[in-house]
């Protein structure tokens, strides 16, 4: 039996962040602790792109243009979704973790769900706690982990020998004149 995961080495890749404003007291913290993970992991500061969005809701189409720019090995989605006295909780949190699943398919590239989903702010605050078990450091691992996984497990581009002799032949240039 075979069995593979991935690693926590983060050394040549890239990824964008999408982050939302709302609830910015909670999502810096996610957001510094991913970054702060990526970079322990071995993730170059040029290799972080990082952008901003309204709220959670907007989070899947921001995260949809990043993985379609093919610049990104993974895209970590951050958000805090904090339940108040209406459905309005129900409505953003279900179409937030839909949005992000989908991409992650259409894309076919890792795009991580680190939104949280919490009945008050004292349990929002706690999960992005540094000094606890911050959930943005969680998604960095979980994207980490999902590049190099995914590297492993898909087949490895075979060069066909027909391209490769067409390779090593430089073009002939056509001669004569056209009447």
């Amino acid at each position: 039996m075979k069995f593979r995961k991935g690693t926590y080495d983060a050394t040549g890749l890239r990824f964008g962040i999408v982050v939302s404003k709302f609830n910015k007291f909670v999502t810096s913290r996610l957001l510094a602790a991913a970054v702060e993970t990526l970079k322990k992991a071995g993730a170059a500061d040029e290799a972080l792109e990082v952008i901003r969005v309204p709220g959670a809701f907007e989070i899947p189409l921001a995260a949809r243009a990043l993985a379609r720019t093919g610049r990104f090995d993974a895209v970590l989605c951050l958000g805090a979704v904090i339940r108040g006295d209406t459905p309005h909780f129900d409505y953003i949190s279900a179409e937030a973790s839909r949005g992000i699943g989908q991409v992650a398919l259409e894309c076919d590239l890792p795009v991580i769900f680190g939104v949280l989903t919490t009945n008050t702010v004292a349990q929002a605050i706690e999960r992005a706690d540094p000094a606890k078990h911050n959930r943005g450091a969680d998604a960095a691992r979980t994207a980490i982990e999902m590049v190099t996984l995914l590297r492993d497990v898909r087949p490895k581009p075979v060069e066909s020998r027909s391209s490769k002799s067409s390779l090593s032949k430089t073009p002939k240039k056509k001669t004569g004149t056209r009447s």
